[in-house]
């Protein structure tokens, strides 16, 4: 088991400021949750764009910002955007630890287990599954998601401070314009339907431009 992993976040998490947060402690601004933080706060060593086989839906209901949150399901047609981080093996724990809502402070035996096979599940929660999509200058990618396919559950718009902090991540890592971010939330399940491509537009810009 190395001792660095990447963290691949495909939602809030893209922006820098907020995955801060999961590291440092603290409430972020538009969330509901106050997080513990991790044993080591210290930044990611590096963060770089990548792109996921699959796709990013949105469903359930979020603790921390109300409406529907972000799942990947690598069975989905096209590619997700996201953002990996360079993380130690016991940040990335406390990460994932903190995403399954337990407490941060104990290393994941499931993270090998995950390395190894491609997956693995702690429990029937909401963030409670890791994959490990491949791997990026030798190190494995990984990252979580729910144990349910995006066609087993009733899909669900997210709330608007949600969908700005998940455009300014895609701006932030992959350099997107307003229209680009618009057009790819647009057509995530969950967003198409729930929300109206004139109403996305304008608030992507305003997200972007804060």
């Amino acid at each position: 088991m190395p001792g660095e992993v990447w963290y691949v976040a495909y939602g809030s998490n893209m922006h820098a400021a907020r995955l801060g947060f999961y590291l440092a402690g603290g409430c972020p601004p538009g969330g509901l949750r106050t997080y513990p933080g991790c044993r080591d706060p210290r930044p990611p060593r590096r963060t770089v764009p990548v792109s996921l086989p699959g796709g990013v839906y949105f469903a359930g209901e979020s603790r921390a910002w109300t409406g529907g949150m972000a799942f990947y399901d690598p069975a989905l047609p096209g590619e997700a955007a996201a953002r990996a981080y360079l993380l130690d093996v016991g940040q990335f724990a406390d990460v994932a630890a903190q995403e399954m809502y337990r407490e941060p402070g104990a290393d994941l035996g499931l993270i090998a287990e995950a390395v190894d096979t491609g997956r693995a599940t702690l429990g029937p929660g909401r963030y409670e599954t890791l994959l490990c999509p491949g791997r990026l200058d030798g190190l494995p990618l990984l990252t979580f998601t729910a144990p349910w396919a995006a066609s087993e559950v009733r899909w669900r718009a997210p709330a608007p401070a949600y969908l700005r902090m998940i455009a300014r991540g895609l701006r932030e890592s992959h350099g997107w314009d307003t229209g680009r971010i618009a057009a790819y939330l647009g057509d995530r399940p969950g967003v198409a339907g729930g929300w109206e491509r004139h109403a996305l537009e304008p608030l992507v810009r305003q997200a972007v431009a804060g």
